[in-house]
């Protein structure tokens, strides 16, 4: 059984502070996807390079205190790719993705961050311009290989995705044009929203951010945005899925997949 977990820590310093990476020992999983690591090189290397036994890998943005994704595995990978040959977006730390190639069969687990367009107007254009230049990407990828992509994807694809969906369908991570490219990618793209199938129809549980105004959190006032998604022949093999709540090390929650494969 192949344990995956992606979280997004609003900064690996912070998440640490926070009993992140005594968790991660407890549950022991085969691959750790992170987003938001807020830090580079000097802050992780020695500190939070290694966790649970794993290896981290990771893409650093170029401006300090800023996104920053990381992928850990237990097993060597055959090859690491940073970034997806774009300077707009590897600038920002947004894509690391280790491989494993064996006769027979090639798989890559991916931690990606995708941009929020809360802040307004000019960061949702970058964000729309990323969801342009991903899909291909993914399309590509998925013809010559098995993935799984973790990440804060930050878009809620479904009503039951988010508490206050009414309210919410003219703001960044609930547009209609986020929407459809998410529905796009999983009908016409063939692309699984792991959690999804397994969990189809689970509304306040399946939430993974909460907004630190207003008692959120308190009162389960959140959005899922966080997910695995996969090839067809690797979602296929997951048999659990769960949210961890219990503590909080960052304004996410954890999501924990198991698979029934290896790497």
């Amino acid at each position: 059984m192949l344990r995956v977990v992606t979280a997004n820590l609003n900064g690996v310093r912070s998440a640490a502070s926070k009993g992140f990476f005594d968790w991660i020992e407890q549950i022991k999983p085969g691959v750790l996807g992170v987003q938001e690591v807020k830090a580079q090189h000097e802050h992780v290397a020695g500190i939070f390079c290694t966790a649970a036994d794993l290896a981290g890998h990771f893409h650093y943005a170029q401006k300090k205190g800023y996104s920053g994704v990381g992928v850990y595995t237990g097993l060597a990978p055959s090859d690491v790719v940073v970034g997806l040959g774009l300077p707009e977006f590897d600038d920002e730390g947004r894509w690391v993705e280790a491989r494993f190639d064996r006769p027979g069969r090639k798989l890559s687990v991916i931690s990606c961050y995708f941009p929020s367009g809360s802040s307004g107007e000019e960061r949702q254009e970058v964000k729309f311009r990323f969801l342009d230049a991903l899909y291909p990407k993914l399309m590509s990828l998925k013809d010559e290989r098995e993935f799984i992509l973790m990440g804060d994807v930050n878009i809620a694809h479904r009503e039951a995705d988010l508490k206050n969906w009414k309210g919410n369908q003219k703001n960044s991570g609930f547009l209609p044009e986020e929407r459809a490219w998410m529905t796009r990618l999983l009908n016409e793209g063939g692309l699984v929203d792991v959690y999804r199938s397994l969990h189809p129809d689970t509304t306040d549980e399946c939430y993974t951010w909460w907004s630190n105004r207003g008692q959120a959190y308190a009162k389960n006032v959140g959005w899922r945005l966080d997910y695995q998604i996969a090839t067809p022949n690797v979602a296929k093999t997951a048999r659990t899925a769960f949210i961890f709540k219990a503590l909080r090390f960052s304004d996410h929650a954890p999501l924990t997949i198991d698979y029934d494969m290896t790497l």
